[in-house]
C-alpha cells in the first residue's frame, strides 16, 4: 500500500514537468490524426470522464478540487479527454439558467452539494453549462485536449436497447433537437483551443437502426458541426453500439469537408456476451480480431480515402475480479498496439453522484477509486502509458 501511495504521489509531482500537448486544431491526414499546421502525427490516448447522467454535472467536483482531477489526468500520462454531455442539457429550456446547486438539490443530493462547497465552492452557482465551460478550461490549463462527447438526449445512464436515446426517431431522440445541441455545443466551443473534437452520438443502437437513417442524420450532424466550428475534428459512430462501420466500405460519407473526419468504435469483453468467461482466449482473440478488423478498422486500411480509428470506450472492471476482463484485456491491448490506434479508456470517475437511482454509486471501471483520493489499479494504468505516444505515422 505504502509503494501505491508513493507511486501515485510522485506521478502527481512529477506533473510540474509536463507542458502543453497541443496548441492549435488537429486534422486528418490518411489514417493519422495530426496537428493541422505542422502535419505531424498527434495521438489521442484519452480517458472518458462522465457529464451526461440526470445531475448533468461532471462527475467527482464533490470528492476533489478540478486542479487535482486533471493533474492526475496529465500524470498518469493521458493528453486528451473524452468529456459526455447530454443533448437536453443545451436544447431543454428548463436548463438553460438551471445551476448546479440546483439540479443535486433536485435530486435530494444535499450531502454533494455540501462536499462540493468544500472541494469546488466556485462550481455551485454556475449554470450547468458554465461549469461544463469551466471544466474544459481546467483540462485546457492542465494540457489536456478535449473530445466534446454527445452521449445521450435525456440525461441518465447510457445504454439500453430501449432507453429511448439510441436511434433517429426514438422518444427521446429527436433529430432535429439533436442537430441543434450539436451546433449550439460547437458554436460554444469555436475558439477554445482546448477543444479539437466533437463526437456526433455514443452507441446508435436499438430496433429502428437502419443504414438509410445513419447517412441521412450522421451526415446532416457533421455538417451542423463543420459549419459552426470548422477547426475541430468531426468523430463519428457507427451502428450496433459502435460496432460496426462495414456499409461505409460500399458507400462512404459525401461531405463538404474531408479533412476532418475520424471513425470511432467501442469494445469490451461484454461486447461478446459470455464468451470470454467460457472460450479458449488465444482462439477467441483470433475471432475477435478478425471480426473488429472486418467491421470496423477497415476504415484506415482499405476504405478511399483511409481515416482514423477512434477507439473511444474500451475498458475492464479494475477490481480484477472480472474472469473475462482479464483475459480479453491482453488481446485487446496487443490489437490496440499492432495498430496504433487513438483510444479512449472507460473511464476516469470511481463514482457517481448518482447512478441507477443510488447516491454515490461506484464504478469498478474507473481509474480513481471510489474516494477518488488514489488509482484503484496502478499496475493497470502504467500498462496503458506504453501504448500513450504514438508508434507509427
Amino acid at each position: 500500500m505504502a509503494m501505491k501511495i508513493w507511486t501515485f504521489s510522485a506521478f502527481i509531482f512529477l506533473l510540474c514537468f509536463v507542458g502543453k500537448v497541443q496548441s492549435g486544431p488537429l486534422a486528418v491526414k490518411s489514417r493519422w490524426i495530426v496537428d493541422e499546421a505542422a502535419g505531424t502525427r498527434v495521438k489521442l490516448a484519452c480517458v472518458n470522464w462522465v457529464s451526461h447522467l440526470e445531475p448533468m454535472v461532471t462527475e467527482g467536483l464533490n470528492r476533489q478540487p478540478l486542479k487535482y482531477i486533471t493533474s492526475t489526468i496529465t500524470a498518469q500520462g493521458f493528453n486528451c479527454v473524452r468529456l459526455t454531455w447530454a443533448t437536453f442539457m443545451v436544447t431543454n429550456p428548463a436548463n438553460r439558467n438551471l445551476t448546479v446547486k440546483a439540479s443535486l438539490n433536485s435530486l435530494n443530493l444535499s450531502d454533494a452539494v455540501a462536499k462540493m462547497s468544500v472541494s469546488n465552492p466556485e462550481f455551485l452557482d454556475l449554470t450547468l453549462m458554465d461549469a461544463y465551460k469551466r471544466v474544459v478550461a481546467g483540462l485546457g490549463e492542465a494540457g489536456v485536449m478535449v473530445i466534446l462527447d454527445n452521449h445521450i438526449s435525456r440525461p441518465g445512464w447510457c445504454c439500453g436497447l430501449n432507453d429511448g436515446n439510441g436511434f433517429f426517431g426514438d422518444a427521446y431522440f429527436d433529430p432535429g433537437v439533436w442537430i441543434q445541441g450539436l451546433s449550439a455545443m460547437a458554436a460554444a466551443f469555436k475558439g477554445t483551443s482546448a477543444v479539437v473534437g466533437m463526437s456526433l452520438r455514443n452507441e446508435l443502437r436499438g430496433k429502428r437502426s437502419n443504414q438509410a437513417d445513419w447517412y441521412k442524420y450522421m451526415q446532416q450532424g457533421a455538417q451542423a458541426v463543420h459549419d459552426a466550428n470548422p477547426e475541430v475534428l468531426v468523430i463519428m459512430s457507427g451502428l450496433n453500439y459502435d460496432a460496426d462501420l462495414k456499409f461505409l466500405a460500399s458507400k462512404p460519407v459525401s461531405l463538404s469537408f474531408t479533412n476532418k473526419i475520424v471513425y470511432e468504435m467501442h469494445l469490451y469483453s461484454f461486447t461478446d456476451g459470455n464468451a470470454w468467461e467460457q472460450k479458449p482466449a488465444d482462439t477467441l482473440c483470433q475471432t475477435v480480431t478478425a471480426r473488429v478488423n472486418d467491421h470496423t478498422a477497415f476504415v484506415t486500411k482499405t476504405l478511399s480515402p483511409p481515416a482514423p480509428l477512434f477507439i473511444s470506450e474500451f475498458g475492464i472492471d479494475e477490481r480484477g475480479t472480472n474472469v473475462g476482463d482479464n483475459k480479453f484485456i491482453n488481446c485487446f491491448l496487443a490489437f490496440l498496439a499492432a495498430g496504433d490506434y487513438d483510444w479512449a479508456l472507460w473511464t476516469l470517475q470511481g463514482s457517481y453522484y448518482i447512478r441507477n437511482g443510488q447516491p454515490g454509486f461506484e464504478e469498478t471501471y474507473g481509474i480513481f477509486n471510489a474516494r477518488w483520493d488514489g488509482l484503484r489499479d496502478p499496475t493497470f494504468v502504467s500498462q496503458l502509458q506504453s501504448l500513450q505516444k504514438p508508434a507509427q505515422g
